[in-house]
C-alpha cells in the first residue's frame, strides 16, 4: 500500500502520540490521578498514532480519500 501521510502530519502524530502515551504511562506510575480507563484509552490512542506515523499509513484516511502525503 502506498503511504497516505505526509511529513508534517507523521511529525504532529508521533508528537501527539508520544505525548498521550507518556501521560498515560506516569498515570499507570501513579504520577498523574488520571482515571485507569482514561489512561488506558490514551494509551490506545497513542500507540495507534504512533504506529500509523512509523509506518506512514492511516487506514481512516484511506477509506475518506484523505492524501497529506506530497511523494507523488
Amino acid at each position: 500500500m502506498e503511504p497516505n501521510i505526509g511529513s508534517a502530519d507523521r511529525t504532529v502524530r508521533f508528537v501527539v502520540g508520544a505525548a498521550l502515551a507518556a501521560v498515560a504511562l506516569a498515570s499507570f506510575a501513579g504520577v498523574l490521578g488520571l482515571d485507569p480507563v482514561a489512561a488506558a484509552l490514551a494509551l490506545l490512542v497513542g500507540a495507534v498514532l504512533v504506529g500509523t506515523a512509523t509506518t506512514r499509513l492511516c487506514l481512516v484516511y484511506r477509506v475518506l480519500g484523505v492524501d497529506t502525503c506530497s511523494t507523488r
